[in-house]
């Protein structure tokens, strides 16, 4: 009887690292464009901001700021609740 070949690519643990990536991927470039939105609208950001920012993993969150990066005049506009 021939044996299935299980290649790397298919296993389950490296379907749910790579699928942990791609979160983690999303989560990085929306905390990246919410200060890229702030940068392009000549909007200054410290590095105290920034951080905070960068540190969040709550996609929810980022996106919520992210939006508010498009209308606030000041950095610390982003996290007013």
């Amino acid at each position: 009887m021939p044996r299935k070949i299980r290649y790397f690519f298919d296993n389950p643990v490296a379907l749910q690292v790579r699928e942990e990536g791609r979160g983690e991927g999303r989560i990085e470039e929306r905390a990246r464009m919410t200060l890229r939105i702030l940068e392009w609208r000549g909007i200054p950001v410290c590095s105290v901001l920034r951080e905070r920012v960068l540190d969040c993993w709550d996609l929810d969150r980022l996106e919520v700021w992210a939006r508010r990066a498009l209308s606030v005049e000041r950095a610390e506009d982003l996290f007013s609740d």
